[in-house]
C-alpha cells in the first residue's frame, strides 16, 4: 500500500512533484508518482485511479487543471489539487481546481505550491510531526 499518489498532468510539472516528495520522504510518508494526463490519456488515468491503493492522491495540472477533478470523480478518497501556473499566471488553473461541482470535492492550495500539498496529504494521513 502506498500512502500519496502524486500524479502530473504534464512532465513539466515535474518540478512541483519534487518539492511534494520532499516533503512526503522528510515525513516518512511513501508514495508513487506518475504523469498522466486527464486529456490526452483519459483511459490510463482511469485504469491507474481505480488500481491504486492510494490513501490520498496529489494532482498537479494546469491551464484548465481537469486533472483533480477527472481523479476525484473516480474515488471517494481525498485528492488535493495543485494549480500551475501558466500564461494566466496560474489564475485559470486555480479557478478550475477551486470551482469544483458540488459533489466531486477537491482540496485546493497555493498555485505551484507542492510543498502545501504534501503537508496537508500529511496531515490527512494522520502522520505525526507535520
Amino acid at each position: 500500500m502506498v500512502d500519496v499518489a502524486v500524479i502530473c498532468g504534464s512532465a513539466s510539472d515535474g518540478p512541483i512533484a519534487e518539492k511534494a516528495f520532499a516533503i512526503l520522504k522528510e515525513q516518512g510518508v511513501s508514495y508513487d508518482y506518475r504523469v498522466i494526463s486527464a486529456h490526452r490519456d483519459p483511459d490510463k488515468l482511469d485504469e491507474y485511479v481505480k488500481g491504486s491503493n492510494a490513501r490520498v492522491f496529489i494532482a498537479i495540472a494546469g491551464l484548465s487543471a481537469a486533472l483533480p477533478g477527472v481523479i476525484a470523480s473516480k474515488t471517494r478518497r481525498p485528492v488535493i489539487g495543485v494549480p500551475v501556473s501558466g500564461k494566466l499566471m496560474g489564475l485559470d488553473a486555480l479557478l478550475s481546481i477551486a470551482q469544483m461541482p458540488k459533489g466531486v470535492p477537491v482540496a485546493c492550495v497555493g498555485v505551484d505550491n507542492g510543498e502545501n500539498a504534501a503537508l496537508l496529504a500529511v496531515r490527512i494521513l494522520g502522520v505525526s510531526g507535520a
